[in-house]
């Protein structure tokens, strides 16, 4: 191939891949109709060889209307450089494989355009984050101390926790009477420093995911928890619609969106629960572009690449 066509894609394997909903494959499948060929791997496949950065994987085709949507056309080994971009697609959970990654592509991002840039990822911990966005936010505490904590719960008397370092509704526990502090004990045994966030009852009316393009937003869709859940992600169950944002989740977005910009951040997802932005700033892989256009018909793929030209 002439590799300066090629798009490769770090991800999880694509047998694991939703085609229903999954923004890689919806990117890829842009690319491809670019004349862009797909060259695939997983993270663990990734090696620096001789002073190469080497990734073992195949290139593949990805097509909506097959029954089995990708095919293998090949293995091959490719040193990276030979690409024109690199996308960063996998899961979190943001661990120690996925900080060594960043690092190996840091080896190569003047190179070749690296989506998003490895070492912005590895700065910005998606939750932690959103520290700088704090008075946007519902009360929230990033702790390890059990006296902190009951102090927030007495103080907020609904609270939700979750791991710094999670992803997609996983992990997460709602009190409301009464604390836990076996479990939240244990939890933090798990999973170190955990978020403390007040409950916003609203949720149960959906979240908003707004899609940040370089800098600037693109769209928005709500998620909407099934019956008697709390939980906005679609991996739980939640119901995707279209959606506007009001004018101060807009003024929000925009603030949030320059400075994801200015961290070279091109693709990021950030959400919110009634009007107030949740602390989830999305960097690692985010997701929903294929639901928006299932939405409104508006491909967002195609702005996304078009924007990498300019």
């Amino acid at each position: 191939y002439m590799t300066n066509k090629v798009v490769a894609i770090q991800g999880n394997h694509p047998s694991k891949l939703k085609p229903l909903t999954d923004t890689s494959i919806f990117l890829a499948v842009e690319a491809q109709r670019l004349k862009y060929k797909i060259f695939y791997y997983e993270p663990k496949d990734l090696s620096i060889i001789n002073d190469k950065v080497i990734a073992k994987g195949y290139y593949v085709e990805f097509n909506y209307s097959d029954k089995r949507f990708f095919k293998i056309l090949h293995n091959q080994k490719l040193e990276l450089t030979k690409c024109k971009y690199i996308l960063i697609r996998q899961d979190p959970p943001f661990n120690l494989e996925y900080i060594s990654t960043t690092y190996i592509l840091d080896k190569i991002k003047n190179k070749v355009k690296i989506i998003n840039n490895p070492t912005s990822i590895r700065n910005i911990s998606e939750k932690l984050y959103s520290t700088s966005f704090q008075k946007y936010m519902p009360n929230t505490i990033f702790t390890k101390d059990m006296k902190e904590i009951n102090k927030f719960f007495s103080k907020n008397k609904k609270m939700i926790i979750k791991p710094i370092h999670s992803f997609s509704g996983n992990d997460i526990h709602l009190f409301q009477n009464k604390i836990n502090t076996k479990l939240i004990t244990s939890f933090i045994k798990k999973h170190g420093h955990i978020m403390c966030q007040k409950f916003l009852p609203k949720i149960k009316f959906g979240d908003k995911r707004v899609f940040i393009i370089n800098g600037k937003v693109c769209g928005a869709i709500s998620r909407v928890p099934k019956k008697g859940s709390f939980l906005s992600n679609m991996s739980k169950g939640a119901i995707p619609i279209s959606v506007k944002l009001t004018k101060i989740e807009n003024k929000i977005s925009n603030i949030v969106g320059k400075n994801l910009k200015k961290n070279d951040i091109y693709f990021s997802g950030i959400d919110f629960i009634d009007q107030k932005l949740n602390g989830d700033i999305n960097v690692t892989s985010p997701t929903g572009l294929k639901s928006f256009y299932d939405l409104t018909n508006i491909n967002l793929a195609k702005v996304f690449w078009k924007g990498l030209k300019a």
